[in-house]
């Protein structure tokens, strides 16, 4: 098995949901769940949290992961960019002396994640030859019938598919939110999470949430209570 790194990326400035990326998710941090998934999948050499904050390295390390450094100030900023902080853990650790053929970023509020996908992610990364690997998830109605809101009026977005049955539209997708798997060379190479040869891995949507708001949070623990229903009995 080829040496693997998850990022898990967590810093302490969140902003529309304070505190977000600890705050107690169904009884426990929500970081541990995606800790414990990238352990439990047996696919990495090191489980690592990227972070800024204190609190949130303490409780990453009680949940099992390593924080060999802290996170600059340069990517724990509002603006920065996910590729950016994969690439300074990743220079990080080739000051330190070491290499990894592959890493994953995995996102702290990602409870949905779990190990079988990051192991099935692993996989097809190592079969496939790609750069990449990415969940994605279909949108619920297709996007070339949906609307804008323009002067308090509704708005078509293409006008031209305003009587196009949307059977007869092609299915669009989008990025679950949840990891990104990336052949390390490449990524440093390109520094692009979607690459040309990007293999997607589709989730159903009962499985997939944004949480950015607060109203988010409880759709989140609604649909993770409903699918570990069985584990609550």
């Amino acid at each position: 098995m080829k040496a693997s790194l998850a990022i898990i990326t967590a810093r302490g400035g969140s902003k529309r949901i304070p505190r977000k990326n600890i705050k107690q998710f169904l009884g426990r941090p929500i970081i541990e769940y995606s800790i414990q998934a990238a352990i439990q999948a047996s696919c990495f050499t090191e489980v690592m949290v990227s972070t800024d904050d204190d609190e949130i390295a303490r409780i990453a390390s009680e949940s099992g992961a390593k924080i060999p450094f802290m996170r600059s100030p340069d990517t724990a900023n509002d603006h920065a960019v996910t590729a950016a902080v994969i690439h300074e853990v990743l220079i990080e650790y080739k000051k330190m002396g070491k290499y990894f053929d592959y890493c994953c970023c995995i996102y702290p509020t990602a409870p949905f994640v779990t190990s079988e996908k990051l192991k099935k992610a692993y996989d097809l990364l190592d079969t496939s030859g790609a750069k990449s690997v990415v969940p994605v998830v279909r949108f619920g109605f297709p996007i070339l019938r949906s609307f804008k809101i323009e002067d308090g009026c509704v708005k078509m977005n293409w006008p031209e598919h305003m009587n196009t049955r949307s059977q007869d539209l092609p299915d669009a997708y989008h990025d679950c939110g949840q990891f990104y798997f990336l052949k390390t060379d490449t990524f440093l190479r390109e520094n692009k999470l979607f690459t040309d040869f990007t293999i997607p891995m589709e989730m159903p949507e009962t499985e997939v949430q944004d949480i950015d708001t607060e109203e988010d949070w409880k759709i989140a623990e609604i649909k993770y209570s409903f699918l570990h229903r069985e584990e609550n009995r």
